[in-house]
């Protein structure tokens, strides 16, 4: 799973709210056929999303993507007013965007229209369902992801002036949001209440802060850069006392109280999403969203169980490579509960990743053409959130290793963990994505996160790992079919839930038979399902499309298939849409298997 990266992240997901109207918008105006291209058609596109760039770099506390780790001097407006005129914004763009000849655009283009497209609908259908109403679940939360504000880098004196405008603002922005969950309180539209009990223990720390400095917003002035004067930074330190002891301890402390006291009390108790306002057309909208594909809920369900039968037989294949004498169950209670599987302590669990992630490295070129220029770092996950995160996220730059509660975090699933995470998975193919943009001077929303696409990505390089020599023993291998087993099972307990009327209880116990996750692990990630209904669908989904893909070509170029040359072809696009990347790969097949580095991939 990616990470929430600061509040860069969350003023875009705040732009993904409001309005009236209960009906998702649909994926496709009308399939697309190619006919000769114009240029006419091209230009429109371009001006339209030329257009939408530049107003979205307008909005108030928007990201700057061209330096995705800039501290903003302001906090997005999330007021019901503002995600009221967004939505109508959206609608407006849709409607240009509808009004062009798709098949008539070039190549290029029309994966830009198809990506652009699936953005706009997926906008608008946060926005059409209110989705701003629910800011917060068991995974993230507004005040969180303002939290990883802290952890950006500090380097000039202006960093800190506008991370202490930012620090004023904290009251307007948490008042904005108590009203929209206060609105989603008044219709029905919460996470279920069982998600939410104990969370709001990551508010404490600062709500009952006896002194700033104690709290995690003083931290990026622990530690200032030389470059700036010592008076400068005695003023700036002071500064900041101020204004979290002013603005942003009285601002928690007052979103603490209401969490306590009234949202969690009254939200919800039924757990699935079809239980919300016009709820069975939200979990739709949700399955588009992060599946990019129009399957039902039923059809999902049905995937997941065929799924968990084939990779159980493979299990049972691994155990019986490691001695193990004994029944499926009792090999999973051998695996959570004996020592040689857990690491001793937290540096430990930290220099095993770095050493699995040094052992990709080691075998990059034989998979791969075309190399990120961008490395990563592996640090552990910061204690206030370790205990609700979850067991590691990966991006641009990081492999963040959660090393709370040492007993949940098994040995035997870490490689696979790793190479998802890490390197080829996401700490891999999002730089290459920047690079691709930016080298091929593409538009700026072809940047943009496609759960699909990038979760599939990394769940496939879990299977990849078999092939590269990544997993050394059957404990491992296991670990690896326990981790694909745990994201089909995901289809099963997602729609379970979400569709079918499934317990809690129910889905936990549906892991805890067939997956190798420990208790903890368990128990965050099914509530994470319950309350971020859909985005568990993503991983599998992603995965299948990627491997018929691949077999595919393998079927059709014979001695000619170049696992490096695929490889390419499947991350030269960035994210896109699962339609558009199987377009993609049966092009690269009539092509003759010619990747986009011809030259690396001999």
């Amino acid at each position: 799973m990616t990470p929430f990266n600061s509040v860069c992240a969350a003023a875009m997901l705040c732009l993904l709210s409001a309005a009236t109207a209960q009906q998702p918008a649909t994926a496709t105006p009308h399939p697309i056929t190619t006919t000769p291209h114009s240029a006419t058609q091209d230009r429109r596109l371009n001006a339209i999303t030329t257009a939408e760039d530049a107003w979205r770099k307008a909005q108030r506390g928007a990201p700057d993507e061209d330096q995705p780790e800039k501290i903003l001097a302001e906090l997005p407006f999330v007021d019901a007013a503002t995600q009221q005129a967004d939505l109508v914004h959206w609608q407006g763009v849709l409607r240009q965007v509808d009004a062009l000849q798709p098949s008539s655009l070039s190549p290029s283009e029309r994966i830009n229209y198809q990506v652009f497209r699936a953005q706009l609908i997926s906008l608008i259908n946060a926005q059409t369902f209110r989705e701003y109403e629910r800011p917060a679940n068991s995974d993230s939360a507004f005040w969180s992801d303002e939290e990883e504000v802290t952890r950006l880098p500090f380097k000039t004196q202006q960093d800190y002036a506008n991370y202490l405008a930012q620090l004023h603002d904290i009251p307007r922005y948490f008042r904005e949001n108590i009203a929209n969950m206060q609105a989603g309180l008044a219709r029905g539209f919460t996470p279920p209440r069982v998600t939410l009990t104990g969370r709001d223990a990551s508010l404490v720390p600062v709500a009952t802060a006896k002194t700033p400095e104690s709290t995690v917003y003083f931290k990026p002035f622990e530690k200032m850069p030389a470059s700036i004067p010592s008076d400068d930074q005695k003023k700036l330190r002071a500064e900041a006392a101020a204004a979290i002891q002013a603005d942003v301890i009285p601002s928690y402390a007052a979103l603490l109280a209401f969490f306590r006291d009234d949202y969690i009390p009254h939200a919800q108790t039924s757990l699935a999403a079809e239980s919300l306002p016009n709820g069975k057309a939200y979990y739709q909208s949700k399955i588009l969203e992060f599946t990019t594909l129009t399957l039902t809920p039923d059809q999902i369900h049905a995937i997941g169980l065929s799924e968990m039968a084939s990779i159980h037989a493979e299990m049972l294949t691994a155990m019986q490579q490691s001695g193990f004498k004994g029944a499926l169950p009792e090999f999973l209670s051998f695996l959570r509960t004996d020592p040689q599987f857990y690491a001793k302590t937290p540096e430990d669990l930290l220099m095993r990743a770095a050493f699995i992630a040094k052992e990709f490295d080691g075998v990059a070129s034989d998979y791969f053409g075309y190399l990120p220029r961008r490395r990563f770092g592996i640090k552990p996950v910061p204690d206030e959130i370790a205990p609700f995160y979850t067991s590691a996220r990966g991006g641009p730059g990081v492999y963040l290793v959660n090393t709370y509660d040492l007993p949940a975090r098994g040995l035997y699933s870490l490689p696979a963990l790793t190479l998802h995470e890490s390197a080829p998975g996401h700490a891999f193919q999002m730089p290459i994505a920047e690079e691709v943009v930016k080298a091929r001077h593409l538009p700026k929303f072809r940047n943009a996160y496609i759960s699909a696409y990038g979760e599939g990505w990394a769940l496939y390089c879990e299977r990849l790992g078999t092939e590269m020599g990544i997993y050394h023993t059957p404990y491992e291998t296991f670990g690896m079919l326990s981790y694909q087993a745990w994201r089909a099972a995901r289809l099963v307990v997602d729609t379970g839930v979400h569709a079918q009327g499934w317990t809690r209880e129910q889905a936990q116990q549906y892991l805890r038979e067939n997956t190798a996750l420990s208790d903890h692990e368990i128990e965050t990630e099914v509530d994470r399902y319950i309350s971020w209904p859909g985005q568990a669908l993503s991983y599998y989904l992603g995965e299948m499309a990627i491997l018929k893909a691949r077999h595919k070509a393998e079927a059709a170029l014979g001695p000619r298939f170049n696992i490096r040359a695929f490889h390419d072809a499947v991350l030269e696009l960035g994210c896109v849409p699962l339609p558009v990347l199987t377009q993609h790969i049966d092009d690269f097949i009539a092509k003759g298997g010619i990747g986009p580095y011809p030259d690396m991939e001999k």
